[in-house]
């Protein structure tokens, strides 16, 4: 699926830099999908320009892994990520899952390309309360401190292991030829813990074991709370992986 869009024109951008509240981006995606591109950019610049209007907009980019058997294999792609869609595509009452998908603090889904809608609803996640998170880096330990979390049902506490600036070129299916720039590219979903009905705290660490094939300088963590009925996302932060989360 695709919609015309241009990413430069996000309704509900403000230049003015004040108190902005974290909100998560998720988009599914593949290389082997000619529709994603445009949606892909459209993540990139959501990432660097933080255009929409109080929201810290922290993105995540899923591979999906059932474009695969279409001539290119995607090297990003997983079949967690495609089983992590097909959990939003039964929680929205979807009859399929699709690329490129959107789905901003887990409450609303939408075409990854489709500019206006992704400022409109990342606006409208930014009046719902959120936990307060802090992410404490020390080479390759990972401190994580949840407080103030909202009311909520059974939910669990995940940490994405994720990259920037990548390239690949491609050179089978759709998109033959085409050299594509990522950002946020999801290598590993770890489950930190569950946090049961109501509970307010949580307080863990977790390691990342390195990976030849990833660029240090260019990795970050991004921990947030969902909750398992719903799959709304009630808490969200991220750091740098590299020079102590700096």
């Amino acid at each position: 699926m695709q919609t015309d869009s241009d990413p430069g024109q996000i309704s509900g951008a403000d230049p003015v830099l004040g108190s902005r509240e974290p909100v998560l981006v998720e988009l599914f995606t593949s290389e082997g999908c000619s529709s994603c591109p445009p949606a892909d950019k459209q993540l990139t610049f959501l990432e660097r320009q933080q255009p929409v209007t109080k929201a810290d907009v922290i993105t995540l980019a899923f591979h999906v892994d059932y474009w695969d058997r279409l001539g290119w294999k995607d090297r990003f792609s997983s079949s967690l990520f495609t089983q992590r869609q097909e959990e939003y595509a039964q929680s929205f009452k979807l009859e399929s899952t699709y690329t490129p998908q959107m789905i901003v603090d887990g409450r609303a889904e939408f075409v990854g390309s489709d500019s206006k809608r992704a400022s409109s609803e990342i606006l409208k996640a930014t009046e719902g309360a959120k936990a307060k998170i802090e992410i404490d880096v020390e080479s390759s330990h990972v401190k994580v401190k949840i407080d103030g979390v909202p009311n909520h049902g059974d939910s669990v506490v995940y940490a994405a292991i994720a990259e920037d600036g990548i390239t690949s070129r491609v050179e089978r299916g759709e998109n033959s030829g085409m050299t594509l720039e990522h950002v946020s590219v999801v290598h590993e979903l770890k489950v930190l813990a569950s946090l049961a009905s109501g509970a307010a705290k949580y307080e863990g660490t977790f390691d990342v074991t390195a990976n030849p094939d990833w660029k240090p300088e260019n990795l970050k963590v991004v921990v947030f709370v969902q909750e398992n009925e719903g799959r709304k996302i009630i808490g969200v932060g991220r750091a740098s992986l590299n020079n102590g989360g700096k």
